[in-house]
């Protein structure tokens, strides 16, 4: 779990901040998506936690090397808790069985990861639901597709990957 945070954590460093937005561009949710698929809602929902915790305690892996809570990106990193969470019992489901319904499960994540960052960023700013929209999601759709379909592609890899790891 503590290194499924870290890639968490080390795939958020790849970030672009955007001068239009509070919300940079970053590989985050890929990594997130990936783990959930890979590891499962438990497994993966506890290692999103441990980021989410230890990053709040002052652990500055969040984009741009940022720690804490009060800032206007922060709902995305709750979600991503949720995220991972539902990614990894659709994926358990049999929603990971080929790479469209893979890619499916994976923008049902990013939807949880919107939702939820959407809404703080709102209420960070204080700005409306259009705007919020506007700020928090439109920018990341094109990158969030490229990084859906990636995530299913390599999928089959983390599993092995993980079973590898898994093995004593």
């Amino acid at each position: 779990m503590v290194s499924s945070a870290g890639l968490v954590g080390i795939a958020a460093q790849a970030a672009i901040p955007l001068p239009f937005t509070p919300v940079p561009l970053s590989l985050a949710t890929f990594a997130v998506l990936l783990i959930g698929a890979a590891l499962g809602p438990v497994r993966g929902g506890l290692s999103m936690m441990v980021y989410l915790l230890v990053g709040m305690a002052g652990m500055p892996w969040f984009s741009d090397q940022g720690s804490g809570w009060n800032f206007p990106s922060f709902g995305y990193v709750v979600g991503f808790v949720l995220a991972a969470v539902l990614v990894g019992a659709l994926a358990r489901r049999g929603g990971d069985r080929t790479v469209l319904r893979t890619a499916g499960l994976m923008v049902l994540g990013n939807l949880a990861i919107y939702g939820v960052g959407v809404l703080w960023l709102m209420g960070s700013i204080d700005v409306g639901l259009l705007e919020g929209l506007g700020l928090g999601v439109a920018p990341f759709l094109i990158g969030d597709v490229l990084k859906v379909l990636l995530a299913a592609g390599l999928l089959p890899g983390a599993w092995r990957l993980v079973e590898r790891i898994g093995r004593p």
